[in-house]
């Protein structure tokens, strides 16, 4: 914002300083230190700078404005605008009012605004196009009025832009790839649990049992034998524990609306924090991408509000509106500072994000009296309509 200000200053200045060269043109011999002074400021400025006319036309050019555009100062000078800045390239970006100077097309940049809202394109003499950022200023002159333009070329600006972009870009992939292929394993680690270290372990239970019906032991054996049934009932159900935690087999065999169910009743034995689910079964049948995706949120969501917010209620809502689901987290805690939300170290919430964003959605998080997040994800094509 100080650069463009800078810019809208300078513009202005060089408009007032170019309006007293035209009036001191006619007169001749007049080339005071003043004049000069002016005169060399223009002349050697890295940025190019061009002034015109209400009708287009270019009254001066500095040598960096032909240097610019490949070209001359007695070119430029006299030839009309669109020759160098084409008028269907002078469209503003976010189509809000503006006002015009002059027949020229191009908008009077607001005291302000972005740096993005001064882009325009200019044309080389060779036909080549290439993006600049620029300002405009003009000066009445009775019923007239003169605008000055200072350019700079941003081509370079523009590819590092556009790397940057593309390198974000493929970082979303990447995390998203990551997020598919951790779920894979843990599916797969979860099943492996149960299947089979889970059935062994049943075995073996079965297996003492049938060793405890015999006769041949004594007090101490027996009594060690139902140690090791405890022993072996306690490593089921962490082994149990471990493999939902992993992957809820609920969100296999029953689906989203009953992993939901099943997270929110283990958060509050586990927490002893209630928690109110609100959502309707039929309307959260959808693919596996959006099924683990809504659940590990909703899951990192509650994580987060029995470590931080000291609440003692939640409501999770899940709601199909229209083509979108509307996700809400809220609960009654102490909320959740500002700073805190984009801290380097806050993955739960960054994972939140990442995964919101690899389905296209939006999040906001806000402190309200508690903490609120609220989720919107557009639904995907072969998700089946509301059931009536």
């Amino acid at each position: 914002m100080a650069r463009n200000r800078t810019m809208l200053w300078l513009s202005t200045g060089i408009t007032l300083a170019l309006y007293w060269l035209q009036r001191q043109r006619p007169a001749a011999g007049n080339n005071g230190p003043a004049s000069q002074r002016s005169r060399s400021i223009i002349q050697h400025a890295s940025d190019a700078i061009i002034s015109t006319d209400e009708e287009q036309r270019i009254l001066h050019a500095n040598p960096a404005a032909a240097a610019m555009f490949d070209t001359t100062v007695q070119a430029m000078e006299g030839a009309l605008l669109q020759d160098y800045l084409p008028r269907d390239q002078r469209q503003y970006h976010d189509n809000t009012a503006g006002r015009y100077f002059g027949n020229t097309g191009i908008r009077l940049r607001m005291k302000g605004r972005r740096a993005g809202d001064y882009l325009v394109t200019g044309q080389r003499s060779h036909g080549q196009l290439f993006p600049l950022e620029g300002s405009i200023s003009a000066l009445n002159e009775g019923e007239h009025s003169i605008y000055t333009i200072i350019l700079r070329d941003i081509t370079e600006r523009k590819q590092v832009q556009e790397q940057l972009e593309q390198s974000y870009a493929q970082l979303r992939e990447l995390s998203a790839a990551l997020q598919t292929i951790r779920e894979e394993e843990r599916k797969y680690i979860a099943r492996e649990l149960h299947d089979d270290l889970g059935q062994l372990l049943a075995t073996l239970r079965v297996d003492l049992a049938l060793l405890k019906r015999t006769q041949q032991y004594g007090p101490a054996a027996r009594k060690l034998l139902t140690g090791m049934d405890t022993l072996l009932m306690s490593a089921i159900t962490s082994l149990r524990r471990i493999a939902s935690n992993l992957r809820p087999r609920a969100l296999d065999e029953g689906g989203l609306y009953y992993a939901l169910e099943s997270l929110c009743h283990d958060f509050v034995n586990r927490y002893g924090i209630a928690c109110q689910l609100q959502a309707n079964e039929e309307e959260l049948i959808m693919d596996d991408a959006y099924t683990t995706a809504i659940f590990r949120i909703a899951q990192e969501a509650l994580t987060n509000i029995s470590r931080h917010a000291e609440a003692s209620k939640v409501l999770l809502s899940v709601q199909r509106q229209q083509h979108e689901l509307q996700i809400e987290i809220q609960d009654d805690g102490r909320g959740i500072a500002e700073q805190d939300m984009d801290k380097a170290m806050a993955f739960g919430l960054l994972g939140m994000r990442e995964r919101v964003r690899a389905l296209h959605g939006e999040i906001a998080i806000l402190s309200d009296g508690g903490t609120r997040i609220s989720i919107r994800l557009p639904l995907p094509s072969q998700a089946p309509a509301t059931a009536d």
